[in-house]
Parts: C-alpha cells; sequence; structure tokens
C-alpha cells in the first residue's frame, strides 16, 4: 500500500497523496541556450516527462527561463546550488525551486527565498546528495543513512520555522542499498513527498539495472511519490525506463510486452522480431500486452493471457488474439500484419 503524503502542486502536476507517480528528468543543454533548451525538452515531452528541471548556474541561465518556459508545455523546475539572488530572479518563471535552504547563506538570504516561493505559489524541493553533504555531519556519521537524514531534517527546519510547507524532499546515493536505507528511514519521519532516485546510476546499462532496483523496491513498498532515472546518455533514456518501472508496478498503463529469451528450437530472428515489435508499438498507450515467442507449437499457450502476439517459426509465424490463433503468415509478414490487427482493433 502506497504511503499517504501531503500534496503539492508543480504548474499543472501533482505529487504526493493520490497522485500519480510523476516522471521527471533533467536537461544536459547550457540553460542559456534557449533554443538547444527547449528542442531537448519538447524531445522529452514527447517521450512522456512529466517535469522538467535546468540547471541555473548564472544570470544568462535565469534570463532564458520566461522564453523556455513560455515555449514549453510541462512544469520547469530552476535548479539553483548558494545562490539566493538566482533563485528569487527564478522563482516568478519556473513552477519549482530544487534549493538546499541551509546551503544559501544567512537566515534573512533564505526568508526571501520563501517570501518568492509564497508570492509566486511554487513549492521548494529540498536535494540532499550523499556526495555533498554538511561537513560537520560527514565528521559526525561519515557519508551514510543518518547524514543524509539529519541534513534533510536541518532544511526543513529551516523552512517550517519560516512558516513554508510547500516542500518536497529527496536523499539520493549511488548505491541501491543505502538509497533503499535512507528513503525507507526518512519515510517513518515525514510525510513530504518523496522524489526518489539512485544518483549518478551509471551509464544507460548499468544505469538502468541499479535504478529499476532502487526505485521499483521503494514502489513496491508504498515509497515515492514522483521519480528521476539518472542515467549517463540521452535523458529521453531516462524517461523510457521511468515509465516501464512504472508499468512493471502497474503504476503507469500503456503497453507492455513479454517475449521469450530464445532457446534451441527458435527458427527465425526473434531478437530482431521483438526489438522491431517493441519499438513499432511503443507509441501505444492503451493497457494492452503485446507477446512475442519464438516457436508456434507452444508460444501461444505460453503467452495465453497477452492480448496479442505472434509465434515465429521457420519461414513464417502465428498471429494470435486472446490466446486463439488468428492466421499464419510469411515471416516477413508478421509485423504488418501485426499492426494491422491492432489498427483494425482501435489500439
Amino acid at each position: 500500500m502506497r504511503k499517504k503524503t501531503r500534496q503539492i502542486k508543480v504548474g499543472d502536476v501533482l505529487i504526493g497523496g493520490d497522485a500519480p507517480v510523476s516522471i521527471q528528468s533533467m536537461c544536459n543543454t547550457f540553460t542559456h541556450d534557449v533554443e538547444a533548451t527547449v528542442a531537448q525538452i519538447k524531445e522529452l515531452e514527447a517521450a512522456g516527462c512529466e517535469i522538467i528541471r535546468v540547471t541555473v548556474p548564472d544570470v544568462r541561465a535565469a534570463e532564458a527561463l520566461p522564453e523556455i518556459r513560455k515555449q514549453i508545455k510541462i512544469p520547469l523546475v530552476a535548479d539553483i546550488h548558494f545562490d539566493h539572488k538566482l533563485a528569487i530572479m527564478s522563482a516568478p518563471h519556473v513552477d519549482k525551486l530544487r534549493i538546499n535552504p541551509g546551503n544559501i547563506g544567512s537566515k534573512e538570504k533564505v526568508q526571501e527565498v520563501v517570501d518568492a516561493c509564497k508570492k509566486y505559489g511554487i513549492p521548494i524541493r529540498i536535494g540532499v546528495n550523499a556526495g555533498s553533504l554538511e561537513k560537520d555531519l560527514v565528521e559526525k556519521y561519515g557519508r551514510s543513512s543518518e547524514a543524509m537524514i539529519e541534513s534533510g531534517m536541518r532544511h526543513i527546519k529551516i523552512l517550517e520555522e519560516l512558516d513554508f510547507y510547500d516542500i518536497a524532499i529527496s536523499l539520493k546515493a549511488s548505491t541501491v542499498n543505502e538509497t533503499l536505507d535512507v528513503y525507507e528511514k526518512i519515510s517513518e519521519k515525514i510525510d513530504y513527498p518523496l522524489h526518489v532516485g539512485v544518483t549518478e546510476a551509471g551509464t544507460a546499462f548499468a544505469g538502468t539495472i541499479k535504478s529499476s532496483i532502487g526505485i521499483g523496491a521503494l514502489l513496491a513498498k508504498g515509497i515515492g511519490d514522483t521519480i528521476r532515472v539518472s542515467l549517463t546518455d540521452n535523458p529521453v533514456e531516462e524517461i523510457k525506463v521511468g515509465i516501464e518501472i512504472l508499468k512493471a508496478l502497474n503504476l503507469r498503463e500503456g503497453r507492455t510486452m513479454i517475449s521469450c529469451p530464445t532457446c534451441g528450437r527458435t527458427e527465425i530472428d526473434l531478437i530482431g522480431l521483438a526489438k522491431e515489435v517493441e519499438i513499432k508499438t511503443a507509441h501505444i498507450k492503451k493497457p494492452i500486452t503485446i507477446a512475442v515467442m519464438g516457436c508456434v507449437v507452444n508460444g501461444p499457450g505460453e503467452a495465453s493471457h497477452a492480448d496479442y502476439g505472434v509465434a515465429g517459426g521457420k519461414g513464417c509465424g502465428l498471429l494470435f488474439k486472446n490466446g486463439e490463433t488468428v492466421k499464419k503468415v510469411d515471416e516477413k509478414e508478421i509485423v504488418p500484419e501485426l499492426l494491422k490487427m491492432l489498427e483494425e482493433d482501435g489500439i
């Protein structure tokens, strides 16, 4: 059962409460390059990104925010480190700030940021990272879950003392075990919505595995309100992985696929066939299951719970629907006939 957290609003996306788990990413463009940043955001929008974050390291980046926001549809988040003036400058033109209040100086500076957020009705995400903890906490605990939690609670307390509660928080580590430990512990202490992810997870292959285990395990326990898969790759790949994690846990509807791993009975290019079906049905939003099997004898039975499917044999293939064989076709016609059947059924 999913833990009930308080709800915040980021643009038109709700986070926490009964809202669906949302998917985020971050641009890797220079924010002051409006054309490149908008182009990447639109690509991410098309892939299914629901909240996008951009870095704001300087005034040029902050000045680009109004034009970026004007040209995109999804909520925009400004990522700020240390400089409260950049946060204040960004606030009117974004839907959320990502800033750690304890890192921007005096209480008066934090008050200015809070006042700006209140004025424009935007929340703050506190982002604790195991790699950039306060020196005194590292000396006290080492780079541990305890240090991350105390850091997060410090930042929360600063905002609460300024009567600001429109908060989300993340506590990210680069290892799965530490990620699970810190989120499980913090979820017992607070009811603010949690942004979940394994930071610096790695390249597309290794990072997908680490993120799927870490994020998936937390979501399966009901922990997490919004996610980001952090990959050293095109951020579009982060969205693809995030969507599949949510679909695997029945937290997101859409086309899912099952396919057999091939064996010595396989007499068709099953790997190529499965990849082609995956690509050409990726746009489907309806909650259907498509099976791609490598054996015309056992395939339909093994995938009888699928809505649609194909089973390949030597030079041919069977198409089936709801476990029942529909027709036999030549190998080269398998994918075209499957797509035709889906189209005829309004999929």
